[in-house]
């Protein structure tokens, strides 16, 4: 069996009108993701990570509620095709991270290989080998002006990553970038929906 090559490919990057496509995404990728996957998901508060990975769990046929891991850190979930092990890193520094042994969750010795899905995955002390990171991102034009009523200014209810939906004419960012030649699959389905990434239409 042919090992995976560490191949970095460029980014790309996928414009998203509304909340239902992000969620559409998120189920379309599930059906393709293998024991073993590494998500890496960053963004600013309320950019959807856990909208992302709701959905996600969804096409992985978790019937069950799927809420950030704020306090317990990590969730595990076998109930679905695969397992998910969901991962929140937004409380944690250096050494705490290193403590909690996250590489268990993709090695398969102690857990099930299934999906890693990393919030805050940025806060990592070292990325692993091979991975999916995807970054979601509000245009500044379409940030709202003032925080809907439902939110307060206490980080605990700020922290719930609430995905704010969006007129029909506003714009949310998705940018992939995969290591590693086993998520192929993924790259292709990624390419068929992103516009060229702007570090890719540099003249040289």
């Amino acid at each position: 069996m042919t090992k995976p090559s560490d191949r970095l490919n460029p980014p790309q990057t996928v414009q998203i009108d509304r909340l239902a496509t992000t969620q559409a995404i998120a189920q379309q990728l599930a059906n393709l993701l293998q024991p073993g996957t590494i998500l890496l998901l960053e963004g600013n508060l309320g950019s959807g990570k856990t909208t992302f990975v709701q959905a996600l769990g969804k096409g992985l046929g978790i019937q069950i509620p799927i809420t950030s891991p704020t306090f317990t850190l990590i969730d595990e979930y076998d109930c679905g095709r695969i397992p998910l092990y969901h991962i929140d890193l937004y409380r944690l520094e250096g050494e705490q991270i290193h403590h909690l042994h996250l590489q268990e969750y993709w090695r398969g010795h102690d857990f099930p290989l299934g999906v890693v899905a990393i919030e805050w995955s940025n806060r990592l002390p070292q990325l692993p080998k091979h991975y999916i990171k995807i970054e979601l991102a509000i245009e500044p034009a379409t940030v709202p002006q003032t925080k809907p009523a439902s939110l307060t200014n206490s980080e605990e209810d700020a922290k719930t990553d609430v995905e704010i939906d969006l007129e029909p004419q506003s714009c949310r960012q998705m940018t992939f970038t995969i290591c590693g030649s086993q998520y192929d699959p993924i790259q292709q389905y990624v390419s068929s929906l992103a516009t060229p990434h702007p570090l890719s239409t540099q003249q040289t």
